[in-house]
């Protein structure tokens, strides 16, 4: 029998704090929350200072039996979660419904290790009520506002619609990010660029760089500018002229000229101007530049990278993911100043102490790194992502403890040999060379291409081989990317970091957001309407200032600097004055401006999982519905898109609609049954007849599970050959 008892939040976490642990020291885990505020009811005493009534999760109750059991058969018991407000708040939890007492230790550590775990057990604390008491106070929060708001939202727009602090705001975002882009007006310019050679240039050295391109220094806002500017420098020639599509958003396309003269002009080397500059090695990874780096790089979900690096966690490779602050240990910084001297020497060396703005003194842990810098993720036992990840900590720890790069710039100005009473101002071609003179934290955490300087002297007269002008247009921001948005939230203190993950991840699922092919967050027709509806009823809390300024409250009663019940109180008398205007207004109704021809009632616009529709205003009495203008164009591309192709079954593929949206069907369809969303059978072209490697009898075929798209044998699960496209 054991006489202590340790209980973490994981199963997997718990097996690797076993190994590290004395022989009379057993662990367990809680799995995450064991009790919360149901979702079905309001569950909050507002007379009696806000008290929540909390209850047990249904689908804990076997496991709080087990760990009622284990408590009962151990002397001690410590309380092992992690150290942020959440874990606090579970801590005291278990504390509850385990019937411990109130001075049950609690330990924290931020790297999984044996000197961690046994330092943290040797020094206890108890739970901090403060942080518990900055959870609790969240936790009400929501439900007081948007557990009130949410069914406003399905009386006056929609029924199941729903309204969060953090979610909505960052749907605001994306909302308004989207409207810039609608009504963004592109401005007109022209780029003039020469390329030029001399005849006893080195042939090694046009091998090793790029062409030679000088660049005209004049902003030019027209094709006759252009033109007009072309001739007083003795062009002469007629131009052979080419067009190409520019996209400027995803609501608009420009055809774009390009004006190509192969004239031989003389270009005089006037002034050489060299100086220096330095890039700065990156602190190491808090949580939200790890979301960001790592969803851009691989381009995966911020979920999806946090799942990878609890994993990463869990199994003692790298320090807690969830933190705001860029300081190391005194301990990381010797082995990375070990490590980087074995692999490049001790030039390469620039132990630092990194010191983060705004810190929160209640949550700060140290930066995300690998708890061994000498091992690569070649010498752990990793998946594929995970090796990914990890490779990508190391790098940027080591890289954060490496000296700047420098880098020699040189600047070319030239000057066409022509008119001599023009000003030579009007006249200036540019081009910069780069030259990295030493590497530092580059060597290993960037890549980049080695330049050679092309050996030119002052007075130095080339010839131009080509002259091309080309037309240009601003282009408008692009959406937001997950990591952009991520980025966007911390500047604007948006939330935390910790949350942003499953943030992104809800208002996905709830449909107010929807991914485009290349990757970018784009609002649907939904999200506009809540959003305006939210920022004209509660526009105090839809404010990025009150988002930013509740965070600010949160860590204030975490510092015990407010009472939480009090800051309820206050919000709460402001609270009931919007909810109370929002509730007497009318139902939003988006009117068409046209009869049914059915009742002559007023056709209006409803939603639906996928878009809106119209519909008859006496719905449900009378059922006529038709479709949106858009809608109508997405069939009609569908259809020349697909409609002429043959299925599988050999018959004709016919475009089809269900509740789930459109579909591809057989001509013979329900008779023969073979149907398949569009962008798989896309897909699917590509990859049809491919034989199945495992069976040798049916092809490979592309199924889609979620939003993630795999190949799999035509017989599975007959057969049970699967592969990843790793395409999302």
């Amino acid at each position: 029998m054991w006489k202590n008892l340790v209980i973490v939040e994981s199963p997997s976490k718990a097996k690797t704090i076993k190994k590290y642990l004395w022989k009379d020291f057993d662990v367990t885990a809680s799995v995450g929350h064991i009790e919360d505020l149901p979702e079905t009811k309001f569950w909050v005493d507002i007379k009696n200072n806000f008290k929540p009534e909390y209850t047990i999760m249904r689908w804990k109750k076997k496991i709080i039996a087990d760990l009622k059991k284990l408590v009962k058969n151990h002397e001690k018991v410590y309380l092992a979660t992690d150290e942020d407000r959440e874990w606090e708040a579970i801590a005291w939890h278990l504390t509850k419904v385990l019937k411990l007492p109130k001075n049950t230790p609690r330990i924290t550590f931020h790297e999984i290790t044996k000197f961690a775990i046994q330092k943290a057990i040797k020094n206890p604390r108890t739970i901090d009520m403060n942080l518990v008491d900055a959870q609790q106070w969240r936790r009400i929060l929501d439900r007081l506002v948007w557990y009130k708001i949410s069914p406003v939202l399905w009386k006056k727009i929609k029924k199941w619609l729903s309204a969060w602090r953090v979610q909505s705001v960052a749907v605001r975002l994306l909302v308004e990010r989207e409207q810039e882009i609608k009504n963004f007006k592109p401005e007109e310019r022209w780029e003039v660029k020469a390329e030029v050679s001399k005849e006893n240039w080195n042939k090694n050295w046009e091998e090793a760089t790029e062409k030679l391109l000088l660049q005209l220094d004049k902003d030019l806002k027209s094709e006759k500018d252009t033109l007009k500017y072309l001739k007083q420098i003795w062009i002469k020639s007629k131009p052979k002229v080419e067009e190409s599509d520019f996209v400027v958003s995803p609501y608009a396309t420009k055809k774009i000229k390009s004006l190509i003269f192969l004239d031989n002009l003389e270009f005089r080397l006037n002034e050489i101007k060299k100086s220096k500059s330095t890039k700065k090695a990156p602190a190491p990874f808090i949580t939200s530049t790890l979301q960001q780096e790592a969803s851009s790089k691989f381009g995966r979900w911020v979920k999806q990278v946090m799942q990878v690096a609890q994993k990463l966690y869990e199994n003692w490779y790298i320090t807690y993911m969830r933190t705001d602050d860029v300081s190391l240990s005194w301990e990381a910084i010797k082995q990375a100043e070990k490590v980087i001297k074995s692999l490049f020497g001790k030039d390469y060396t620039n132990p630092t102490q990194y010191k983060v703005k705004n810190k929160n003194a209640q949550e700060a842990h140290e930066a995300i790194r690998p708890t061994n810098l000498a091992k690569k993720a070649s010498d752990l036992k990793l998946s594929w992502m995970e090796a990914k990840l990890y490779d990508l900590i190391r790098k940027r720890t080591l890289a954060s403890q490496m000296k700047q790069a420098k880098i020699d710039v040189t600047t070319y100005k030239f000057v066409v040999e022509c008119n001599e009473k023009k000003k030579e101002k009007s006249n200036v071609w540019i081009t910069k060379w780069e030259i990295i003179s030493f590497d530092g934290w580059l060597k290993i955490y960037w890549w980049f291409k080695d330049n050679v300087l092309p050996d030119l002297k002052k007075w130095e007269i080339l010839q131009s081989k080509k002259i091309q002008a080309n037309q240009k247009f601003t282009k408008a921001q692009s959406r937001y990317s997950e990591s952009s948005l991520v980025k966007k939230m911390e500047s604007l203190w948006i939330g935390r970091p910790s949350t942003y993950a499953s943030v992104i991840s809800t208002i996905i699922q709830r449909w107010y957001v929807e991914k485009t092919q290349d990757k970018k967050l784009k609002p649907t027709d939904i999200a506009f309407l809540v959003t305006d509806y939210l920022k004209k009823h509660f526009s105090e809390m839809m404010e990025y200032k009150f988002t930013a300024n509740m965070e600010e409250k949160l860590d204030q009663i975490a510092l015990w600097k407010v009472k939480y019940v009090k800051m309820l109180k206050d919000f709460r008398s402001k609270f009931e004055k919007y909810l109370n205007k929002a509730e007497k207004t009318e139902k939003i109704v988006e009117k068409t401006w046209k009869k049914c021809p059915k009742c002559w009632w007023e056709l209006v616009y409803k939603f639906w999982k996928f878009g809106k529709f119209i519909a008859c205003e006496n719905y449900p009495n009378c059922k006529y519905t038709e479709q949106t203008e858009d809608e109508k164009n997405m069939e009609i591309k569908l259809k020349e898109q697909f409609e002429w192709k043959k299925c599988p079954a050999w018959w004709t593929i016919i475009v089809k609609k269900s509740k789930n949206g459109y579909f591809l069907a057989s001509s013979e369809y329900p008779k023969v049954k073979w149907t398949m969303s569009p962008d798989v059978f896309e897909l699917n072209e590509k990859f049809w007849w491919e034989k199945c490697d495992k069976c040798w009898k049916w092809h490979m075929v592309v199924r889609k599970w979620k939003r993630w798209y795999f190949l799999a044998c035509d017989k599975y699960p007959e057969c049970k050959n699967i592969k990843s496209l790793k395409i999302k």
